[in-house]
Parts: structure tokens; sequence; C-alpha cells
């Protein structure tokens, strides 16, 4: 696919460039390239330039191109909201998953890591709210209630906390918002050492995340273009197929 060296090129100059700002050391934050709604083939020759790590936002999508890149040495994180009867599958695949924000999904997802043999490394997403304060509008769970479900989601032996996980809410400045998410960060992991990650930044707002302390920013649009959402008819058909139908998704940017 044209632009992909050159999308590819430009972040990873952006993330270089707001590290220096941030006063952060070289390479102190992560890319996640997001392929969501991209075929396989993209997400292979994105690889081919040296990207590793690769997120999706849905657990058939995840799967479906897992197996089809399974020559290639990449790690997989899942960004989406996961259903229950999927745990087990992303369990064996191996994937870190950034978006736990309910205790029966982290229970389904520590008995799963048990069956599998590894513990599930995973993230807690955060409701960073919307307009209004309004929460519930990009999913995650209540700040307020964050450090108690830190606090039983490492005690779960199929599961390894690594942190936590947002997205800047719909119409405000991000800056606040990651502001607000890094202090909540920083409790968690006075608690919890080993809960160092913060994935927060999109294409949009990938620098407000860095000066805010992120570690993992998760990039589709800057690098892989504008997404191709399937069609309702669509939906039914494997995940790597896509339609003509230009939105942007939940997830990443």
């Amino acid at each position: 696919m044209p632009g992909l060296e050159e999308g590819l090129r430009a972040v990873r100059a952006r993330i270089a460039a707001a590290e220096r700002s941030a006063g952060r050391p070289a390479g102190s934050v992560s890319l996640i390239a997001v392929g969501k709604t991209f075929p396989a083939d993209a997400v292979r020759e994105v690889a081919a330039l040296g990207q590793v790590d690769f997120g999706e936002n849905r657990a058939q999508e995840l799967l479906g191109k897992a197996a089809e890149l399974a020559d290639l040495p990449l790690r997989w994180h899942f960004i989406g909201q996961l259903q229950r009867n999927k745990a087990a599958a992303i369990a064996r695949l191996g994937a870190v998953v950034h978006s736990v924000d309910r205790m029966s999904l982290a229970e389904t997802l520590s008995r799963a890591g048990e069956g599998a043999g590894r513990p599930v490394e995973v993230l807690l997403q955060v409701d960073l709210g919307g307009p209004q304060g309004e929460l519930a509008t990009r999913g995650g769970a209540d700040p307020a209630d964050v450090p108690r479900l830190a606090d039983a989601v490492a005690a779960l032996p199929g599961l390894r906390l690594r942190g936590l996980m947002a997205v800047a809410p719909r119409g405000e400045e991000p800056a606040p918002a990651f502001a607000r998410l890094a202090e909540l960060a920083a409790a968690v992991r006075a608690d919890h050492p080993g809960a160092i990650d913060l994935s927060a930044g999109m294409s949009a707002d990938l620098e407000e995340a860095v000066a805010a302390g992120a570690t993992l920013v998760r990039v589709g649009t800057a690098i892989f273009g504008d997404r191709h959402l399937p069609s309702g008819e669509d939906r039914r058909t494997p995940a790597t197929r896509v339609t003509p139908v230009t939105r942007t998704p939940e997830g990443a940017g």
C-alpha cells in the first residue's frame, strides 16, 4: 500500500520529537501500529519496515490476522472491548489486553491465562469522561474505582497488571485529561510497582500523551491512512475484507 513507509517514518519522528520536548529518554515510548479494518497484507508491509507491536480492536480480526501472519515475530495488543467468550483465544495468542474495565472480564481472562499456562498481560482502561464530564463515553472504569480494581486484578493468578490505558475525551483538549490519567497511574504504580505502562495517545494527540508520561501510543490513521469500516452486510464476512466507507472508529486514530 502506498504511503506506509512515509507514514511510519513520520510517526516515529513525531514520537522522537515529543520525547525530546518532554525531556524523556529516546526510546522511552513504544509505538503500537493499529491496523484495524486494513488487511493483513498492510500489516505485513509495515512489519517489513521494522515495526513489531500491532494492535486491533476486534477479537475476530486480531485472531484472523495473527493466523495469517504467524510467520512473523509480532507482538499483538488488543485495544477494544473484549467479549468474555473470546478471552481464551486472546490468551492463547499471548496478546496484551489494554481494555480490562471490570472484574468479570478480569476473572475470565485470569482463568484463560491459567489455562494457557502463562499470565495474560493486561492494562486497566480508564474512562476519562466526555462533554460536561460525562462518563462512559469512551469506555473504561470510573477513575474512582480504578485503585480498587487494580488491587483485585493484581491478585489474580492468571494476569499480570502492566498499567493503565485511556482514550482522550471527545470535544476537549487532551492534555488535562492525560494529566488526570498520569496522576491516577502514579497512584496505582505506588501500590503496584510493576504497573509501569501508560497506554495513551493516538494520531491526533500523541504529543500530549507523551508529555503526560505515556509509554505506549496507539497510532493507526497516521500510518495506514483513513479507515474503511465494513457495511452492516460486510460485518458478517471475514474481518480482513473492507469496503470503501470511510470513518474513524474507537480505540485508535
